[in-house]
């Protein structure tokens, strides 16, 4: 499988990606957009939101290189569309770093990231069990304990951007045995 990615207008990632199923049906392209749970805090009151992890990109999953030419016309013209990655002239697979990233996100943790289950070690360390930060601790810029957020710093086609994901703290294992 190859993987790419499409830049489309920003917030609109789940409209264009129906208008492209509708227009063109039965194409053998699967097309992902990862999200994340949030819960924001607007005046006081609690709001859950999924909002994009990628805002603005979209990811395509083709069997072989020779589909995406064969199938670029019609991408671009879909209402919303603004580019492939690197470029319109030289469309490139998604490799390493990117690639890595990409799948963490398709495949490992589905089409909404839920909250991480964490906890702190004795040094105040960040410490993942399960969850979308597994795997991603050492991409880990900033952890707000309160709001119960980690800020981790992703790396896409020679661009880095940082987002937020949720985590719950959970007690571990050894200190609630030695309460017993």
């Amino acid at each position: 499988m190859h993987y790419y990615a499409i830049q489309v207008k920003t917030r609109g990632e789940e409209k264009y990606i129906n208008l492209y199923r509708a227009l063109y049906p039965g194409r053998p392209v699967e097309l992902y957009f990862p999200k994340r749970e949030l819960v924001i805090r607007r005046q006081g009151a609690l709001i859950p939101g999924t909002p994009a992890i990628f805002p603005g990109y979209i990811f395509l999953e083709v069997e072989n290189t020779g589909d995406i030419r064969q199938y670029q016309w019609e991408f671009r013209r879909t209402e919303g569309f603004f580019r492939f990655l690197k470029s319109n002239q030289n469309i490139c697979a998604l490799q390493d770093k990117d690639l890595e990233v990409a799948l963490h996100f398709i495949k490992k943790v589905g089409p909404v990231a839920g909250k991480s289950r964490v906890y702190f070690n004795e040094n105040s360390r960040i410490v993942v069990v399960d969850g979308p930060l597994m795997g991603l601790e050492g991409k880990i810029i900033k952890v707000d304990k309160r709001k119960g957020r980690a800020k981790i710093k992703l790396d896409l086609y020679d661009d880095s951007f940082s987002l937020d994901l949720a985590f719950e703290v959970i007690e571990p294992a050894s200190t609630s045995q030695q309460r017993r």
